[in-house]
C-alpha cells in the first residue's frame, strides 16, 4: 500500500509538472495572423525594434507582450466642412484606403498608439483639405473636382507618409454646398433660361415678320406679272380664260346623273309618259 502511495505520489508530480510545463509553454507563444504584425514590449528594454511577421512565435512569459497590428488596407470616410475661395460652405466628404507601413509599427506604438488612424487621419484630412479648397472657388470645385481630387491626394498621402501610414486610395465621394449657394445656382439657372426662351421667341418674331415680308413681295411682284401679261396678250388671254371655264363646266356636267343631251338642231321635248 506504501508503495502504491509513493507511485501515485510521483504520478501526481509528474502531472503537475506537466501541467506548470504545458501551461509555462502556451503562454509562452503567440500567433500573428495573415496580414498582421507584431511588435514585442519588454518590460526592461521597451519596444523592440523588430517587426514581427505572421505565424506562430515565442516570447519570455511576464517579461514580454506582443501588440498585434492588421497591415491590410482599410476604408474610412472622413467628413470635413471647409470654405471655398469665393467664402462658400463646402461640405465634402473624403474616402481614405489606408494601412500602416510595417517597418514603422514600432514608431507607430511609440508615438501615437494602437488607434494611430482614430488619431491622425481627421486631423491631417481636415488640414489638407481646408488647404487645397481655399484655392478654388465654388464654380471650380464642380467642373475641375479631378483636378481637386488629384491635389488633395498628393498633399494627404505626403502628409500621411510623416506618420507611417500609406494611403492605397484617396477620393472625394461627396460634395454639396450650402442652402444659399444652392439657391442663387437655382434661380441663375432659372435666369438663363428665361432669357433663352425670350431670346426665341424674338428670333421668332423677326423671322415670322421676314416671311410676311417676303409673302407680300412675292404677291406683288405675281400681280405685276399677271397685269403685264393682260396688257402684251390683250383680249386673248380673255377669251382663253373663257375657253377653260367653259371646258371645267362642260366636264362637270357630263359627270352628273341629271343631264340629258340632245342632239343639236332639234327642238327640246321630253316625252313624257300621260
Amino acid at each position: 500500500m506504501a508503495a502504491a502511495a509513493r507511485i501515485l505520489n510521483s504520478v501526481g508530480k509528474l502531472g503537475l509538472g506537466v501541467a506548470v510545463v504545458g501551461g509555462v509553454v502556451s503562454t509562452a507563444l503567440y500567433n500573428v495572423e495573415g496580414g498582421h504584425r507584431a511588435v514585442i514590449f519588454d518590460r526592461f528594454n521597451g519596444v523592440q525594434e523588430h517587426v514581427v511577421g505572421e505565424g506562430t512565435h515565442f516570447l519570455i512569459p511576464w517579461v514580454q507582450r506582443p501588440i498585434i497590428f492588421d497591415c491590410r488596407a482599410r476604408p474610412r470616410n472622413v467628413p470635413v466642412v471647409t470654405g471655398s475661395k469665393d467664402l462658400q460652405n463646402v461640405s465634402i466628404t473624403l474616402r481614405i484606403l489606408f494601412r500602416p507601413l510595417a517597418a514603422q509599427l514600432p514608431k507607430i506604438y511609440t508615438n501615437i498608439g494602437e488607434d494611430y488612424d482614430e488619431r491622425v487621419l481627421p486631423s491631417i484630412t481636415m488640414e489638407v483639405l481646408k488647404a487645397v479648397v481655399a484655392r478654388f472657388d465654388a464654380e471650380e470645385l464642380i467642373t475641375q473636382r479631378e483636378i481637386v481630387s488629384q491635389q488633395v491626394s498628393s498633399d494627404l498621402m505626403e502628409r500621411a507618409a510623416t506618420f507611417g501610414m500609406i494611403l492605397d486610395d484617396v477620393s472625394l465621394t461627396h460634395l454639396a454646398f450650402g442652402k444659399e449657394f444652392t439657391q442663387a445656382v437655382e434661380a441663375k439657372q432659372v435666369a438663363q433660361q428665361d432669357a433663352e426662351r425670350a431670346r426665341f421667341i424674338v428670333e421668332k418674331a423677326e423671322q415670322q415678320k421676314k416671311a410676311s415680308v417676303i409673302t407680300a413681295e412675292g404677291d406683288s411682284k405675281a400681280a405685276l406679272l399677271i397685269s403685264q401679261a393682260l396688257e402684251e396678250a390683250g383680249d386673248g388671254l380673255v377669251e382663253l380664260r373663257k375657253i377653260e371655264a367653259a371646258e371645267d363646266i362642260a366636264m362637270q356636267l357630263s359627270r352628273s346623273r341629271n343631264v340629258i343631251y340632245l342632239p343639236s338642231g332639234q327642238p327640246a321635248l321630253l316625252q313624257l309618259p300621260s
